[in-house]
């Protein structure tokens, strides 16, 4: 598979398997939704919110622009509705903007400035695949979580995404 067509694959998992987790914490009370748990960032929703938050410090490195977040999460996520909505939103441009480049394209090295300091750099196509490798990695505390709240989550995984989509 070239390296545009595989992006774009990504990029549409990516949207499908954020859409299927807000999805899922928005059918659930909200007080469950927010209850303080044992993980990283505390609720479903502040880890929804870690997602968009380095999305969209990607997508500022991506387009070479200031991302202006000085950490990995803010202090208090959006509400979910409104998270969700911006996490819409930032996932299309993920689709749009992968569909737009060439193989080449997605083989140029951007360098980029750490949120914690440090030079990065890294091509096109592995901050794609960042964005969605963590986007999986955070989905599955969430599911953790869904869990704890004795529910259990559907499934997000790339399998399920792919045979949907052959269907």
């Amino acid at each position: 598979m070239p390296l545009a067509q595989h992006a774009q694959m990504l990029t549409q998992y990516k949207k499908w398997a954020n859409e299927r987790i807000f999805s899922m914490v928005g059918a659930l009370p909200l007080e469950e939704a927010l209850r303080q748990r044992q993980t990283h960032f505390g609720n479903m929703v502040h880890t929804l919110n870690h997602l968009y938050v380095i999305d969209s410090v990607f997508k500022a490195h991506l387009l070479g622009t200031s991302h202006g977040y000085t950490a990995r999460n803010t202090p208090t996520p959006a509400p979910l509705a409104e998270l969700h909505a911006k996490v819409r939103v930032l996932d299309q441009w993920y689709v749009d903007y992968a569909a737009a480049l060439s193989d080449e394209e997605l083989e140029r090295s951007i360098a980029f400035e750490f949120i914690g300091g440090g030079a990065g750099s890294m091509t096109r196509y592995e901050m794609i695949l960042h964005v969605v490798n963590h986007g999986t990695y955070h989905r599955g505390f969430v599911g953790d979580m869904m869990n704890q709240a004795g529910v259990t989550p559907d499934s997000t995984d790339l399998t399920v995404f792919l045979r949907d989509r052959a269907a």
